[in-house]
Parts: structure tokens; C-alpha cells; sequence
């Protein structure tokens, strides 16, 4: 089995590299000394194909894979951790879920803009005295007619300040 990368793969890396360095390294003390988040990045990000390199070509996407997706995780956050994290949750965590669960309407209208870096996606899952441990929810969901009722509190949302969409995790069946 051939583990090298491949010519698209080193060009992905050195692409996202070449971005981070230009893109964020110059300005990442500012960042952290103002506590802001560069939220223009998001954009940027988008354009260049960060956002969407899981998902497919229909919706947007590059349609390719993980280890695409790890070699570009892997380079923001070598330079800026938080910027790796805000898109590693974006797309694992709020777009993927999207993706896997939405109708198609919802797909269509939701995705491209996800992966275009126009939205931003959040996840919502540890709850105060829960923590992280989805199996101890203690936030409830139910349907009324067209909508979901939402009753319950979550603390350390991911992506919350600046998202757009927020998957939230929550009960709907108390037995389960």
C-alpha cells in the first residue's frame, strides 16, 4: 500500500500552507491580543475551497475526502489552532450534519452556501453538568406542526458568535 501523498494532495497542502502564511500568520498576534476572530477569513476560506472539500461537486463541494480534509486542518492550524478548529467544527460538526440529515430542499438552500464560506455552521452539544456526554442530554426537542420546540440549555457552542446555522443536539424520544 503506497502511503505518499499525491500530487493533488501536496498541492492541496501547499496551497492551504501558502494561505495560512499569507492569510493569517502575519496578523495572529493582533488576533489574539484584541481577542477577535478573523471573521473575513471565513469567506476567503470558502473561496479557496476549505469549506467544501468533504462535501460533493453538487452542492458545491470539491467532492474529496478525509485526508484531503486532514492535510488542510492540519495547516491552519499549524499556523492558528482556532482558525483549524472553527473549520474542522464547521465541517464535521455543523455542515456534515446538515448534510446527512436534511431534505433535499434544506441540502440545497443550506450547502453551497456552507461550503462558500457565505454561512458559517455552529454545533451545539455540552450542556452545563453534562459536559460533552451526548448520552446524558438533558435538552428535549418536539414537534408542533411545522416546527421543533427547542427547551433546554447548552454552554461552549462551537462557531455560535459568528454562525449562521446551529445543529443542536437534543432528546426527542425521553425513552431513549
Amino acid at each position: 500500500m503506497d502511503f505518499e501523498l499525491t500530487d493533488e494532495q501536496l498541492s492541496i497542502r501547499n496551497t492551504v500552507r501558502d494561505f495560512a502564511q499569507q492569510e493569517i500568520a502575519p496578523n495572529i498576534m493582533e488576533y489574539d491580543e484584541k481577542k477577535t476572530f478573523p471573521e473575513h477569513l471565513i469567506k476567503k476560506m470558502g473561496e479557496l475551497g476549505i469549506l467544501g472539500v468533504i462535501f460533493p461537486e453538487e452542492y458545491g463541494g470539491a467532492g474529496m475526502g478525509y485526508i484531503e480534509y486532514a492535510l488542510i486542518v492540519e495547516e491552519l492550524s499549524a499556523i492558528d489552532p482556532s482558525i483549524g478548529l472553527t473549520v474542522a467544527a464547521h465541517n464535521s460538526l455543523g455542515t456534515n450534519h446538515i448534510f446527512q440529515f436534511a431534505n433535499e430542499e434544506q441540502l440545497h438552500r443550506c450547502i453551497p452556501k456552507l461550503v462558500k464560506g457565505e454561512t458559517l455552521a455552529a454545533w451545539a452539544l455540552t450542556e452545563p453538568g453534562g459536559g460533552s456526554d451526548a448520552f446524558s442530554l438533558k435538552t428535549t426537542a418536539h414537534k408542533e406542526s411545522d416546527y421543533w420546540i427547542l427547551n433546554g440549555s447548552k454552554t461552549f457552542i462551537t462557531n455560535s458568535t459568528y454562525a449562521d446555522y446551529c445543529v443542536v443536539m437534543a432528546r426527542t424520544n425521553p425513552e431513549k
